[in-house]
């Protein structure tokens, strides 16, 4: 079975806020699994996850299908964008190829 994913760098100086916050909220609807500064969740059969790093907030996808991919794309770059509309931050996705 073929896995498709992408990647998104988003550089802020304050990481860890906007993951705390895209977890907490997202957490009302999806369960993540938290480890050290990453946090891992399913949506549907695709997986999100967010991993704060130094200056850089990491936000991978990964699912079996391009809907599925778009879809956790979406959900989680949408609303790390509506949090953070007040310092401009933009979320570009890299596809990585198969």
């Amino acid at each position: 079975m073929t896995t498709l994913s992408s990647r998104a760098d988003v550089v802020t100086a304050t990481p860890e806020r906007y993951a705390k916050q895209l977890v907490s909220h997202l957490g009302r609807r999806v369960t993540f699994r938290v480890e050290g500064d990453t946090s891992t969740a399913e949506f549907g059969a695709g997986t999100g996850t967010v991993v704060c790093g130094d200056g850089v907030l990491v936000l991978l996808a990964q699912a079996p299908d391009e809907d599925t991919l778009a879809r956790v794309e979406h959900v989680l770059g949408s609303h790390l964008e509506r949090f953070a509309e007040r310092s401009e931050l933009r979320v570009t996705w890299r596809r990585k190829e198969a």
